[in-house]
This record gives structure tokens, C-alpha cells and sequence, in this order.
């Protein structure tokens, strides 16, 4: 279809991997991606998954960043990671043509992954006439053109998802802790943004060296979810607590629903 088509169009360097790109749509990856069985207060049972653009998003990320290390304009920096390219410029063109495909590939990698699972649902619940509400979808680790005080800027929101007045969110805790389901208050002053997560309280070596196996079993009593050494790096303990992460941007968002989940899987 014109998606797949569009891929003619992505930087050269990538092209080798159109079969790999293929094969993982549709799928999970390892991290903080997992697909979540959650319930809320109300007792109203919530399907949550988290996944990107998977390893042709990363390439493409990794490309461009590579071009932009070595433009002239970068040489000098402080920080190697503050290269930018330059506004009209061919550099920014490609960069951003390729931004907006692999933000789509996210897309539609959370869209059939969250069909699966709403299949499985029906499939395995079929005396309980299983319906869905409509169902809640938001970037994270993107970028999107936006105009504020009368300025057309490209908002790159790392760590972070949009939350424009009424429109909900979703800010994720750990394996171990509780999620929720925000709604978004529309601050300029933020960029109409909000927290992606509850974010981590340290690196991921630092978690495996400090938690230990049955450390993640008390941190994640209560859901079914692996505990093995495998995924020490995202024990609970490894990230901030969200009620906290929730409570400081009360500016941001207002809590629609609070999620436990009952069963957890990681890539």
C-alpha cells in the first residue's frame, strides 16, 4: 500500500532492512514495551500496550544522527548529542521524511498489536459478549509541527506525550505499580505536553546490580509477569514512583482512571 510504497523514499543506508521492518510490525520489542491486562477502580477491564517503531525506527534514528554529527555547523558542540540540522536545508528534508514515516510504522505496530489482543479477548471471552470502548491512542518520543505564539516549531516531546486540552493520555508506572489514564489540560506554557511515564530512578546496569530476583518477585506480587534475571533492568524499583510523577503535574493533565494491571508481558 502507499505506506510500504513510501519506504522507496527513506534514507538509502536502510533499505537493506525492508524485510526485517516487515516481519516486526506487528510486534512487541524488549525494554519498557509490554502489553498489559489492567482493571481500574471501577472494575472495568483495560487492554494497555506500549511499543514503537520498533528497529527500522531505530536505524533511521541513528543515520540521521550520524549526518548531523559531522555537518560543519555541529563541529565544536559541547555536547556531541546537540547536533541539529538546519531548516531548509536537504539534510532537514530527508530527516524529516523519514521522522514521519518511522512515527507512522509506531503507529500501526500499536494498531494490529492492540487487534490481536482485542481478538484473543473476544476469542477466549466468548460467553461474556466482550465490547470495547473507543480506544486510546498517543505518541510518545516524537515529533510534531505545532504553532504557538504565533510560531510554526517542530516539538520534539522525549519522554513526554502531548496533552492538548481534553485529550487523553496515557502515563504508565512499572511492572510492578499502577498506571493511569489522563486527560489533558491544555498548558501553552508546557507545550501541551505531560510526563510519558514515571520515568527511571536509575540506569538499567545500576538495576541489575542492585535487584535481585527476588527482589522483582515482592516488587511484582500480584501480577503475572516474568521475574526472572531477564528483566531485572525493569523492576519497579528501578523507576520513580508514579503516584508522585502524577501528583507534580496536576498542571498538566487531570487523572481519568487509575490501572492496575493483573498481568504483565515483556518483549
Amino acid at each position: 500500500d502507499d505506506f510500504w510504497g513510501r519506504f522507496e523514499g527513506v534514507a538509502e543506508a536502510v533499505k537493506f532492512n525492508h524485510g526485517r521492518a516487515v516481519k516486526q510490525m506487528g510486534t512487541l520489542g524488549r525494554g519498557n514495551h509490554f502489553v498489559e491486562l489492567c482493571t481500574d477502580m471501577s472494575g472495568s477491564v483495560w487492554l494497555m500496550l506500549h511499543s514503537g517503531s520498533r528497529n527500522i525506527g531505530k536505524e533511521l534514528a541513528e543515520h540521521h544522527m550520524a549526518i548531523a554529527h559531522n555537518l560543519p555547523h555541529n563541529q565544536g558542540l559541547v555536547d556531541r548529542d546537540l547536533a541539529v540540522f538546519v531548516a531548509d536545508t536537504p539534510q532537514m528534508a530527508a530527516y524529516r521524511n523519514d521522522l514521519y514515516w518511522a512515527q507512522e510504522y509506531a503507529q500501526y505496530n500499536r494498531a494490529i498489536m492492540m487487534g490481536l489482543l482485542k481478538g484473543v479477548v473476544r476469542k477466549e471471552f466468548k460467553k461474556a459478549k466482550v465490547a470495547f470502548e473507543p480506544e486510546i491512542s498517543c505518541h510518545h518520543n516524537y515529533v510534531s509541527e505545532e504553532r504557538y505564539d504565533g510560531l510554526d516549531l517542530l516539538v520534539t516531546r522525549k519522554g513526554a506525550i502531548r496533552a492538548g486540552s481534553g485529550e487523553y493520555g496515557i502515563i504508565p508506572g512499572s511492572m510492578g505499580a499502577g498506571s493511569y489514564i489522563v486527560k489533558g489540560l491544555g498548558n501553552e506554557k508546557a507545550f501541551n505536553s505531560a510526563s510519558h511515564g514515571a520515568g527511571r530512578r536509575m540506569s538499567r546496569s545500576e538495576a541489575k546490580r542492585r535487584f535481585s530476583v527476588r527482589d522483582l518477585a515482592d516488587q511484582t506480587r500480584g501480577v503475572e509477569c516474568r521475574k526472572d534475571s531477564g528483566v531485572l533492568d525493569e523492576a519497579p524499583g528501578a523507576y520513580k514512583p508514579i503516584e508522585k510523577v502524577i501528583d507534580q503535574q496536576r498542571d498538566l493533565v487531570e487523572v481519568v482512571a487509575k490501572l492496575k494491571q493483573v498481568v504483565c508481558v515483556k518483549g
